[in-house]
């Protein structure tokens, strides 16, 4: 990681990430235009949904008449959050299905997208959210790092084989939740899983090339795909369990 790149996270993150930045933002936010929005008959996919980001999002959009397909790892979990989404519909026939899904296994990932689009006639909206900072080295069978299997690959192969649900769409949608944390890694096209730092292992290096690499994929969709709205987005510092845990890890915290 240059100075010059750690200057920029810094400077960018102290006036958009912090609370001055919520302040600041929220200035400019106005509450009114999405007064009366309805998303009915859209259907709309996220991932990690059973917490944080990924829950609130799920809420947000069944409030408004969405069919909601939550991604979960952990069943338990997201039957404990599709209740909760259900809850927040007020309606207790709201359309929420809850999936089952390690995106850290890439063959299952293929195959759940590969079926989804013969069972459902369109996919609306796809949230790509799921994400993971895997501070231990942890290669799979495949010779996978669990960072990128996660982060990166799960988005690709999820998006790929869901574009031509999405194109029967009308109005199709594809968010990628990355983060600002990507501008301290410039992307490594040669070594995109970082292997030859594999013995100095720094998970939040790993962590910002996946999601520069989310970037770069999100740029490359919207130009490939001009039919299909590509975004990708940070989120700020989100108060999510996720983020309180890793505060929490931090030398001299609780």
């Amino acid at each position: 990681m240059s100075l010059y790149r750690n200057i920029v996270w810094f400077t960018k993150g102290i006036r958009e990430y912090t609370k001055s930045g919520f302040e600041s933002a929220s200035a400019r936010f106005d509450p009114g235009e999405l007064e009366g929005l309805r998303l009915d008959n859209r259907r709309v996919m996220v991932t990690g949904a059973n917490s944080g980001i990924g829950l609130a999002c799920c809420k947000e959009l069944v409030k408004r008449g969405a069919e909601i397909h939550m991604v979960c790892r952990n069943i338990e979990r997201g039957q404990a959050a599709r209740d909760a989404v259900i809850e927040a519909a007020g309606n207790p026939n709201a359309a929420v299905h809850l999936h089952q899904l390690d995106l850290t296994q890439t063959k299952s990932v293929f195959e759940f997208a590969r079926q989804f689009s013969t069972t459902h006639d369109r996919l609306d909206v796809l949230i790509n959210n799921a994400g993971c900072m895997v501070n231990e080295l942890s290669v799979d069978a495949n010779n996978l790092e669990a960072n990128f299997a996660t982060n990166t690959l799960a988005t690709y192969i999820l998006t790929e084989t869901l574009l031509s649900a999405l194109k029967k769409s009308t109005d199709p949608r594809v968010i990628v939740v990355s983060s600002g944390g990507m501008l301290v890694q410039k992307l490594d096209h040669a070594d995109p899983m970082l292997v030859k730092q594999r013995n100095r292992f720094d998970s939040t290096m790993v962590y910002a090339q996946n999601k520069r690499q989310q970037v770069v994929m999100t740029e490359i969709w919207a130009e490939s795909h001009p039919n299909i709205q590509f975004a990708s987005m940070h989120p700020g510092w989100a108060d999510t369990p996720d983020k309180c845990a890793k505060i929490r890890a931090l030398p001299g915290r609780d």
